[in-house]
């Protein structure tokens, strides 16, 4: 027998959460309509009864404890948007457990648990939606897991983090210094009070493995990610990199290679032709390339309360058809048990250095004996400021090996006329 009304049940509202409410309030009527079903708002949980108080809903339907969600048997649907992943884990295993489809869109969970929450899933004959996760508002776990099941993924590319995708921004359009382009998208709400995981990339880190396992069907885990941040780059590194014809963006990057899987976050130097250069603000993509489909890109808004809001909603709606239907949408993601991954010191590179050394006869020349000896091949030397004696230096090389460039940088380092703290971006290739 069908089921004409199903009721859900909120857990948090704090930005995603008050969008998911405001955008149900705005278009609840339009998406019944579009789905045939009737959903209603049955019950909203969150600990702070005055922000819960401010949403403008029936008070009978607001709650302080999550178990007055899990455990209601009225309850069709959960919305998981506490973030975290304690103790969303538990509340997600106990909705499962009392038969509930589950909507989330926690990324830290799912990248880190993921793969055994499915898995319960499967086994009850249930499912977890989790479009929200990494894009935001952009459509793109389903086409993911539905639109190119013929194709073979061999690389997936993605500006995922919309924080450091607005501070390159203001960086590289007004000037602005690192921490000054921080403390704007603070200001405009595009950072947190506390940016540190968007910052180190840990942020964009845990949607790769998200992606890894629905592109390349492989379970990964943070420890196989190479994660380096943005806090190395400079208004300089801006300039130059626009001097000769690149952008600076942050890129999660995962590769299906002969030898195994790499998956890498890092800050690259993207040629200003390629789609991800004209990627700007808070605005995320994400590049695919398949064997068949070749090259295809998902660009939109990667955050935000009323985007995100979109897609915790579309999932809604899917999980509400298959109970109106009686029909299981099922788990169909398949992790493989046991991968081999490429480590960063395998692959190979050009990169971007720049560097301050004294200004005297010489130099270049012990550079080039440092660089030639680990078979470092130099394709751009660019030296343009001289202040109290001190040359600053910018070099590109050609593709070489990660271990041997780091072999090369070791022994640069090691000379005594090259300051500390290069600059050191790879480039995209």
């Amino acid at each position: 027998m069908e089921k004409d009304t199903v009721k859900i049940g909120l857990l948090g509202v704090g930005t995603i959460g008050g969008g998911v409410v405001a955008l149900l309030k705005r278009n609840g009527i339009r998406i019944n309509e579009t789905i045939n079903v009737n959903l209603v708002l049955g019950r909203v949980v969150d600990r702070d009864l005055s922000r819960l108080k401010t949403l403008g809903l029936s008070e009978d339907i607001l709650a302080t404890e999550a178990s007055q969600v899990l455990d209601d048997p009225e309850i069709d649907i959960i919305i998981e948007l506490i973030g975290g992943v304690e103790p969303a884990r538990s509340y997600i295993t106990r909705a499962l457990e009392n038969g509930k489809y589950v909507v989330t869109a926690n990324k830290d969970l799912m990248a880190t648990h993921g793969a055994e929450l499915l898995a319960l899933a499967r086994e009850k004959n249930l499912n977890i939606f989790y479009e929200a996760s990494v894009g935001g508002g952009i459509p793109l776990i389903r086409p993911l897991k539905h639109s190119l099941v013929a194709d073979r993924v061999q690389r997936v590319i993605g500006i995922v983090n919309g924080t450091t995708n607005y501070i390159f921004t203001r960086m590289a359009r007004d000037n602005l210094s690192f921490q000054e382009a921080l403390s704007e998208a603070q200001k405009s709400g595009f950072a947190e009070a506390d940016p540190t995981n968007d910052i180190a990339g840990l942020d964009a880190a845990y949607k790769l493995v998200i992606l890894a396992g629905l592109v390349f069907g492989k379970k990964a885990s943070l420890d196989q990610v190479y994660v380096q941040g943005i806090g190395g780059v400079t208004s300089e590194d801006i300039a130059y990199a626009r001097e000769i014809g690149y952008v600076i963006k942050l890129l999660a990057i995962g590769e299906q290679m002969p030898e195994g899987l790499a998956l890498r976050v890092h800050p690259t130097l993207v040629p200003q032709d390629h789609p991800l250069a004209a990627v700007w603000n808070e605005f995320n993509a994400i590049c695919v390339e398949g064997e068949a489909v070749g090259q295809i890109m998902f660009y939109g808004r990667g955050a935000g309360a009323m985007p995100t809001a979109t897609a915790v909603l579309a999932d809604v709606a899917e999980a509400a058809r298959c109970i109106k239907n009686q029909a299981a949408y099922g788990v169909i993601e398949k992790i493989a048990p046991e991968t081999t991954y490429v480590p960063i010191g395998e692959l190979s590179t050009r990169f971007y250095l720049r560097f301050l050394a004294e200004d005297r006869p010489g130099v270049f020349a012990v550079l080039a004996n440092a660089f030639g000896d680990e078979q470092v091949s130099l394709d751009m030397v660019i030296q343009k400021r001289c202040v109290n004696n001190t040359a600053e230096i910018v070099l590109v090389t050609h593709m070489v090996r990660e271990d041997a460039f780091q072999r090369a940088m070791d022994r640069v380092l090691s000379l005594p006329v090259i300051k500390p703290n290069p600059s050191i971006i790879r480039l995209l290739s």
